[in-house]
């Protein structure tokens, strides 16, 4: 009697959690919480011998005002350039700590968001979100190979020599001590 009740229960949980993420609303729900226990972690900084290297900063994007901005204009810069969207469970749970480093560092290294939604979409994401970093919308594809990704959210931290210091795909915890120190050396350099 005792094993078939804990099958019961085994089965019922299962069949609740199921029902979670079928459905879309608390789907999306679920699994914004479950990136927010893993983006604690902070991401891999590159060994400088396996760094790639960003030669050619010819890539125009336009930001949710319609200006258009040059990624040449971040050469010669430190750049966090993050790849992402409205609708993503770890671009979502890794948002807050890009916030809090964009405040940090936003006069001190150029921050290029990009996504390819809808400019109403984003800003109202923004806005009911309190994010206050700038993003863009590519104009045409990215003349750098690297930043034709495929999945979201990817990002990069590219120094002033225009090497790719962190690569990281998927969600992390940018506001970390890792990355603060590495920003704060290459700020230094």
């Amino acid at each position: 009697m005792i094993k078939k009740t804990q099958s019961s229960i085994k089965n019922l949980a299962f069949i609740a959690i199921a029902l979670i993420l079928i459905i879309p609303t608390t789907r999306q729900f679920v699994q914004i919480q479950v990136h927010k226990v893993l983006v604690i972690f902070a991401p891999s900084i590159e060994s400088e011998t396996d760094r790639a290297q960003i030669k050619n900063y010819n890539w125009n994007l336009v930001d949710l005002d319609n200006k258009v901005y040059n990624f040449r204009q971040a050469e010669n810069k430190i750049v966090l350039i993050s790849f992402w969207a409205t609708w993503c469970p770890p671009c979502i749970a890794e948002l807050p700590s890009m916030q809090q480093l964009y405040e940090t560092y936003k006069d001190k290294i150029e921050f290029v968001f990009v996504s390819n939604e809808k400019p109403e979409t984003i800003k109202a994401f923004m806005n009911k979100n309190e994010y206050t970093f700038k993003v863009y919308n590519p104009i045409d594809a990215p003349s750098i190979e690297l930043f034709n990704v495929n999945s979201i959210p990817r990002t990069f931290l590219i120094n002033q020599k225009g090497e790719v210091v962190i690569d990281k795909n998927g969600a992390a915890n940018w506001n970390s001590d890792a990355v603060k120190t590495v920003i704060n050396k290459l700020l230094n350099d």
